[in-house]
């Protein structure tokens, strides 16, 4: 066997392979710089926004000594605002910046959470911690809702109130809202009082309470709570309806007694049926001979009513007094004032005159057009008023 013959080593072997390797120790750099450059960077920029955020931090939304975990008592008074509650806080020495406490409640929608109380707060607490504490405390809220239901009454509304610890008696509220004189700087409440039947209503302010739910706060007065209801009234009686109410021939008094009927006898789907019968009435000269505002006299929802019920002297009697009752009988809802704005096309234009409750659960109606389909409605139906009152232990 021959021995292989090897290629002996050169100087100029050794440098082309140096060169090669080189070559390609150059082209790796060329490639792996720019990204090493890129996370350097970023590195030393994520650093440097972590140092400025934990700055931010510590100077506005941190601890103010995150060592010291002493109690401070710290009292939310009755009354007090966000601004106020936010300048004690900083006063105490609980947070870095008042400012800056303010717009995270407002932009954390903690503004109107907070709550009466005294609490036992730290300086080792975050500015979060505080205003979380501050608003799950055992304290009762600033502000609370109350709502007034379409349909309720002024005694309604005010037997709720106390009821639910708004108010602590009602008298002062229903006593404000028979006379009406504290508000006259509401324009509508001034025409009310300036007509010659604001003496017989039983309270002015009926059916000018608008329905709808209200946030005020927990130190508010009975009138506070007025004013807050009144102020909406305007909203839900624009000037269009106005202008819709003068070309029926109506003032804005007159059709939130109507809508009020309204409201009362039906469902939302038949007011604009009723409106229809009640403006058909009007339009004819007939008593109206509604049963709610008998309701309202008595305070009792009797379904069968009886010669001493429809008797009754008084102005709201629209059975005994034509045209529509001295004032409204409840809170109407804007359904309801639209509805008395525009009646049924069709019930006004076929003359419907008459309707009577079928099923008194149900709350649907039977509409005629002559006195004798509505007796004989009534023959069929009045069975059912009969076992509805007494179900309900009424006489």
């Amino acid at each position: 066997m021959k021995h292989e013959e090897k290629e002996p080593v050169t100087w100029r072997s050794l440098r082309e392979e140096r060169e090669y390797g080189l070559y390609w120790y150059s082209a790796l750099w060329r490639v792996l710089r720019p990204i090493l450059v890129g996370l350097t960077v970023a590195v030393i920029v994520a650093g440097l926004g972590m140092s400025l955020w934990q700055k931010l931090y510590d100077e506005f939304a941190g601890p103010v000594d995150a060592a010291d975990d002493e109690q401070v008592l710290f009292e939310i008074a009755s009354g007090q605002s966000l601004t106020r509650v936010a300048n004690n806080l900083e006063a105490a020495g609980l947070i870095h910046n008042r400012t800056v406490f303010k717009y995270y409640c407002d932009f954390a929608g903690l503004g109107q959470k907070l709550q009466i109380g005294q609490y036992g707060l730290k300086r080792s607490m975050s500015m979060a911690e505080i205003a979380n504490q501050l608003t799950t405390g055992d304290g009762n809220p600033l502000v609370r809702n109350i709502t007034l239901i379409p349909g309720e009454t002024v005694e309604d509304f005010a037997a709720k109130m106390v009821r639910d610890g708004v108010l602590t008696e009602k008298e002062t509220f229903l006593s404000l809202c028979r006379s009406g004189e504290a508000f006259r700087d509401y324009y509508y409440v001034a025409d009310v009082l300036a007509t010659k039947t604001a003496g017989s209503r039983k309270y002015v302010l009926e059916g000018y309470l608008a329905p709808d739910t209200y946030e005020v706060y927990v130190t508010a007065t009975a009138e506070d709570l007025i004013r807050k209801l009144l102020s909406q009234t305007e909203a839900v009686f624009p000037a269009e309806m106005q202008e819709r109410a003068e070309a029926l021939g109506f003032t804005m008094d007159q059709i939130l007694t109507l809508a009020s009927l309204i409201e009362k006898e039906a469902g939302a789907g038949d007011f604009a049926r009723v409106s229809a019968v009640f403006h058909n009435r009007l339009k004819a000269g007939m008593k109206l001979q509604s049963d709610v505002t008998i309701h309202y006299i008595t305070g009792v929802r009797k379904m069968a009513l009886e010669g001493d019920d429809l008797s009754a002297n008084s102005p709201y009697n629209t059975y005994v007094y034509a045209g529509l009752p001295v004032g409204p009988i409840c809170s109407p809802s804007a359904a309801a004032i639209q509805a008395a704005l525009y009646p049924d096309e069709t019930y006004v234009a076929e003359n419907y005159l008459y309707f009577c409750a079928k099923n008194p659960d149900s709350g649907d109606l039977y509409f005629s057009r002559t006195l004798a389909e509505h007796e004989q409605a009534v023959a069929i139906y009045a069975p059912l008023w009969k076992k509805y009152d007494e179900r309900r232990g009424i006489q």
